[in-house]
């Protein structure tokens, strides 16, 4: 005798989890793969001069940071402390990390390291990395 396993509702309910399955591992696959974002966020842009950064750290002092360049490598390392609740109080969503982060940059050329500005003003780091003179493309005259 035959029996019937199938039924409608069963095709539907997986056709569902198909589709949600899907759409779960279409968001890790290439092109676009999501990962957790990099901290701090950074913008970078140079010139024939110099390089500028700025980078994002709100809740960050200034004594809490490290940055060190070497070569045409740009290290910036420091950490964030947990927000402080009231004794009665407990988070309802938290979503800003704390602790120690490290974030390393390439540069495009060697910088001036004696001559490289840093300033922190509203959670905002700006850098300024001169090129240096050694790095300078030089013109060359034909006699």
């Amino acid at each position: 005798m035959y029996r019937r396993l199938r039924t409608p509702s069963m095709w539907r309910d997986l056709e569902r989890l198909q589709k949600e399955m899907n759409t779960l591992f279409s968001d890790y696959t290439t092109p676009g793969i999501r990962t957790a974002p990099s901290f701090p966020s950074l913008n970078i842009w140079a010139d024939e001069e110099s390089v500028m950064i700025t980078a994002e750290l709100p809740g960050v002092k200034s004594e809490d940071l490290d940055i060190s360049v070497e070569g045409g490598h740009l290290t910036l390392s420091g950490s964030r402390t947990p927000e402080e609740l009231p004794e009665e109080g407990q988070f309802h969503r938290s979503e800003r990390g704390y602790g120690k982060f490290t974030r390393g940059i390439n540069l495009p050329f060697e910088v001036e390291t004696d001559a490289v500005e840093a300033t922190l003003k509203n959670g905002v780091l700006n850098l300024m990395l001169p090129r240096a003179e050694a790095d300078k493309p030089k013109k060359i005259t034909i006699n």
